[in-house]
């Protein structure tokens, strides 16, 4: 006897559409294996892990500030994925637009607000998007494998900015790499008294239906989508594939150089060499827990952050390490990566 995989037929979509949640709350059974380990008590920790998240107004702004970077990320990996494009450089591209949003906020100061926050915004995301579209580029001309080029391009990135944070962006007499402070007028709002609710946060929301809408209601989406179902079938039927998967890029890079933005011009106000936790690394497993839909996509992102905010209070008040948020991440995308797999395939006993 032997298990082998046969393919399912058709899924109704009900099934797709809780396959995430469903994911979730296995990986949140799974994560209480190494908290009884750590001897904490598993419900207590669980309740200081969400009230640490959402127990308070202050908690609550947190996870959605946290949020954000992780929904931009989340967005531009899914929107990539769709069309085939392999984008593992959405740090790199979030990096290429903190620079640009940080060169832009130290040198135009003269200019108002109403001018300067357009530029840092449209800056940043051209920024991300042009590094993107060296790998589609790459891809589309010379057939170079877009998982390498797009991987390689962050640790190009990476030097880049150490260059300049040791070079012409450094701060004045400052003996590490870091940025002057950007000028007033290049900082988002914050819409909420005593609290770092600031303008990225609605606008990570907007970008979230906008990315649905040209997914579900544009030409454009229709020909990723085709381009990412079969290539060279999308070629045959008359489809600009070159231009689609370039312009793919730019967008999927201009969604992780907005965050990029966001972090200097909301959070840091500074270009620091740690300025990104790895928030494009994580964007792959949000987009991969949110099955690459923009909704997935928003509340992966706020799974994440719960856990990332709460996980420290649930520290403090159980002994737990802080680092279980890191178990629960890589526990979600192992989880959802089996619950895709049972989605197309099922298991079948036969002889051998």
């Amino acid at each position: 006897m032997r298990t082998v995989l046969v393919k399912r037929g058709p899924i109704p979509s009900w099934s797709r559409a809780v396959t995430p949640l469903g994911a979730i709350a296995v990986t949140l059974l799974l994560s209480a294996v190494p908290i009884l380990i750590a001897g904490a008590p598993l419900f207590r920790s669980y309740g200081a892990l969400f009230y640490g998240a959402l127990g308070t107004r202050f908690n609550v702004l947190e996870t959605l500030v946290k949020s954000s970077p992780l929904i931009l990320t989340g967005l531009a990996v899914a929107f990539a994925f769709r069309a085939k494009f392999w984008n593992i450089g959405a740090e790199g591209q979030l990096l290429a637009g903190a620079i640009v949003a940080t060169w832009i906020g130290v040198t135009f100061g003269s200019l108002p607000r109403f001018v300067m926050l357009p530029l840092v915004m449209v800056g940043g995301f051209f920024a991300g998007g042009l590094w993107a579209v060296i790998p589609a580029v790459l891809k589309t001309r010379l057939n170079v494998d877009d998982v390498v080029s797009t991987l390689l391009l962050n640790f190009v990135m990476i030097h880049i900015m150490g260059a300049l944070l040791f070079g012409v962006l450094q701060k004045e007499g400052a003996g590490w790499p870091i940025s002057e402070e950007i000028f007033d007028s290049a900082k988002y709002p914050f819409l909420l008294a005593r609290s770092r609710f600031h303008l990225g946060i609605p606008l990570a929301f907007l970008l979230v239906f906008a990315v649905w809408f040209v997914n579900e209601r544009t030409v454009f989406g229709y020909r990723s989508l085709a381009v990412g179902t079969n290539l060279h079938a999308a070629r045959f039927a008359g489809i600009p594939t070159t231009r689609v998967i370039v312009m793919t890029a730019v967008i999927s890079g201009g969604l992780a150089g907005l965050a990029g933005v966001g972090e200097v011009a909301a959070i840091q106000f500074h270009l620091l060499a740690d300025i990104s936790p790895g928030y494009g690394y994580t964007g792959i497993v949000i987009a991969m827990l949110g099955a690459l839909h923009p909704l997935g996509v928003l509340l992966a992102s706020l799974f994440f952050s719960v856990i990332n905010v709460g996980a420290q209070t649930m520290s403090r008040m159980t002994g737990v390490p802080s680092y279980i948020s890191g178990v629960i991440e890589g526990l979600s995308l192992i989880v959802m990566l089996v619950a895709l797999l049972l989605n197309e395939y099922r298991l079948k006993v036969v002889a051998s």
